[in-house]
């Protein structure tokens, strides 16, 4: 084996192979004058290689260089070789030209042209040399965009304008556009197509132009119920353009629940109160959403509430709203209200609607004076914008504002009046990293009328109001609420939070306006059941000292399927 390694080594000693003997070959580049040697140098080039190949193909990339630089005649005129590790290659640069002006500017859409900002005074592109190649490239590219993928532009008739100044005409190859054909939906075979013309802007018979698809396909970002897998792909063939959208149908159903106790100020007894909310969505595959809301608190007070929304009915870019709304109160009054909307979808964080709600409330005891039988009718318009963040299951919309306002008129006995309602809500999440946020809500609802009666005024408090006090245990004509949280990531899991709410409110028939507040704490845990939130707050009035059987504790759980 040893006499095996010293032959190989003198095999290889005698065949002239050895790492320090590798000899390196030079290149110089001259030029007929001072000047063109230093605007070669200026430009640079690599003057030391390992072998002839790469010598030889720094050469052509010099003058590929100095084609861009503005000298377009430039030659190279020798190319020898002075020893046997130099070389030498002498080039003539002659004029240098700045520009190249082209004047047929036509078959290009104007708005392209700006793009460049090498439009000048007679509309026509004034491309500095060094610019042509890259403007180019922004223009083919452009022109793809907007429907034609397969087209590239020529530079041809090319003459001498002036002494600096080249002309030219533009030829566009290809000029045949395309249009998305065919629409292939990979994944979730049934989402609903109504969303992917109306709500994502996608459609077969448009211009095919993958940049805006793209951008387009975000709005997957702001749906609940899918999300996007893939960037999509296409497909060309000779006389068609098929588009690929690779789409994952979402958990989007939620029931949430909570359940509240405190101590009776009268009887010093625990009394329970809690709510049930079920949110079933795009369960038909057509995009909808039915709400079932059930709501039963301490002072005896009971809340149904079922919406039913129906988007882009008839394959239209309108939706429809219906709700049905009843609340009983103890023994005092039964209310009443019907409301229906259409709906539309400007994009996907924007929704604008109009609608009608008739209310209908009952006095259920002669006795009242301020509960009477009435009957009302409101004409409302809604604005809706969302922006969501749907990779956070703990807080999966970062902003909210909702915004109505409505006139009517109520009716009780013979006595007619008019009547206008406006409603706020908006809330705001700050993330001022990964793991700490700051929540801020505003919730504000003002009735305007010459006179009120009890039943009809709206009501607040609790742990989706001012938090603290009973459910549904304040009534104002006129109430905002602010509520603020500092939250605080443990880990991707768990959070805690503090609660600092405040409130304003009016209430004209008892003449009462006040400030009210709540104090408190939080957390909430993500388990396999869901989300579960506890909430333990305190409330008062700017009167009144703080005390700890006034305490409220919430419990809820949000549940995803």
């Amino acid at each position: 084996m040893l006499k095996k390694i010293h032959l190989i080594y003198v095999f290889l000693f005698f065949s002239g192979w050895h790492p320090l003997v590798a000899q390196n070959i030079y290149l110089k580049v001259t030029e007929a004058s001072k000047k063109g040697v230093k605007t070669i140098d200026s430009i640079g080039y690599q003057d030391t290689f390992k072998d002839y190949l790469s010598l030889k193909q720094e050469v052509d990339n010099l003058q590929s260089k100095l084609v861009k630089a503005g000298f377009i005649e430039s030659e190279l005129m020798r190319f020898n070789k002075t020893n046997d590790s130099s070389y030498v290659a002498h080039f003539n640069l002659k004029m240098k030209y700045q520009s190249l002006v082209i004047q047929n500017t036509e078959m290009v859409d104007a708005a392209i042209l700006k793009l460049t900002g090498f439009v000048n005074k007679n509309n026509a592109l004034e491309i500095p040399i060094p610019a042509i190649e890259s403007t180019m490239q922004l223009i083919n590219s452009q022109l793809a965009n907007r429907g034609n993928p397969f087209s590239y532009l020529i530079i041809d008739n090319i003459e001498k304008l002036d002494a600096t100044t080249l002309s030219g005409t533009l030829t566009i190859s290809n000029q045949q556009s395309r249009q998305i054909d065919k629409l292939v939906i990979k994944g979730y075979e049934k989402f609903p197509r109504a969303y992917m013309s109306h709500y994502l802007k996608i459609k077969t018979g448009q211009s095919f132009n993958l940049e805006k698809i793209k951008q387009q396909t975000t709005a997957f970002n702001d749906l609940a119920f899918a999300s996007q897998i893939k960037e999509p792909e296409v497909l060309f063939t000779q006389d068609s353009t098929i588009l690929y959208m690779y789409i994952d149908k979402s958990k989007s159903n939620t029931f949430d629940g909570f359940l509240g106790f405190g101590t009776n100020e009268s009887t010093n007894k625990i009394e329970f109160d809690g709510y049930l909310d079920l949110n079933l969505t795009n369960n038909l595959n057509y995009g909808e959403s039915l709400k079932l809301l059930y709501k039963s608190d301490e002072n005896d007070q009971q809340t149904f509430d079922l919406r039913i929304g129906a988007p882009f009915i008839f394959s239209s870019p309108i939706g429809l709203d219906l709700n049905l709304n009843i609340f009983k109160r103890d023994s005092s009054f039964v209310t009443v209200t019907q409301a229906a909307k259409i709906n539309y979808q400007i994009n996907s964080k924007h929704l604008i609607s109009t609608g009608i709600n008739s209310v209908t409330s009952t006095n259920l005891l002669d006795d009242l004076s301020n509960i009477q039988d009435y009957k009302s009718q409101f004409y409302n318009i809604n604005y809706i914008y969302t922006d969501r963040q749907n990779y956070d299951f703990l807080f999966p919309i970062n902003f909210l504002f909702d915004m109505s306002g409505g006139i009517g008129q109520r009716t009780f006995g013979d006595v007619k009046q008019r009547q206008s309602q406006f409603a706020l809500n908006t809330f705001k999440i700050i993330n001022l990293n990964d793991k700490n946020s700051l929540y801020g809500r505003i919730s504000s609802n003002y009735l305007i009328s010459d006179a009120y009666l009890e039943n009809e005024l709206p009501r607040f408090g609790g742990i989706n109001s001012i938090r603290g006090f009973e459910e549904n245990s304040l009534i104002a004509n006129l109430f905002m609420v602010l509520n603020t949280e500092y939250r605080y990531k443990l880990n991707n899991t768990i959070y805690i939070h503090s609660v600092i709410d405040a409130a304003y409110y009016e209430n004209q028939i008892a003449s009462q306006k006040g400030k009210l507040f709540g104090f408190g704490f939080g957390f909430g845990l993500l388990t396999k059941a869901g989300l579960f939130r506890f909430n333990y707050t305190s409330g008062k009035t700017e009167d009144q000292k703080f005390r700890l059987s006034d305490s409220k504790i919430h419990l809820s759980l949000t549940t995803r399927f």
